[in-house]
């Protein structure tokens, strides 16, 4: 009879909590889809959003440069995943560096915006987690989680 009384863990109704949810699965799974367009160009020509200033100092091609931002948004995907506290951050500063390449492209502004408030996103992931994925058996005592 205890078996069929069981309770199962309940969605949570707390908001903070659904919006670090919500924030961890997509700073998870985009970056790993991004990441990995990156090497079949399907959803948008990737070399065509890199500066012309950076294709200079790399080396390679423009697509070769888009193979090694891929690897770099897969891992950061797979570590918001493992570690949002750290994650979050990461890509934060991530789409810093993104931001600043498509500042310095004519016509790729509104672009520059919209990662602008992804960055947003981003910091605000790190911020929850703090909260509700904490690093440390410390600070589970010290948030409450």
């Amino acid at each position: 009879m205890t078996l069929l009384n069981r309770s199962r863990p309940a969605v949570t109704t707390d908001p903070a909590r659904q919006a670090f949810l919500l924030l961890r699965t997509v700073f998870t799974v985009a970056p790993i889809v991004f990441g990995l367009d990156k090497f079949t160009n399907l959803l948008a020509d990737w070399p065509a959003y890199l500066a012309p200033w950076i294709d200079d100092i790399v080396p390679g091609t423009a697509q070769q440069a888009m193979y090694a931002v891929g690897v770099v948004e897969v891992l950061a995907g797979v570590v918001v995943a493992v570690l949002p506290r750290f994650g979050g951050w990461l890509v934060a500063a991530w789409l810093g560096g993104i931001i600043v390449n498509l500042l310095t492209i004519p016509g790729f502004y509104d672009v520059a915006l919209r990662d602008f408030g992804l960055l947003v996103g981003a910091v605000a992931l790190a911020r929850l987690a703090v909260a509700y994925a904490p690093g440390r058996a410390h600070d589970t005592a010290e948030t409450g989680a």
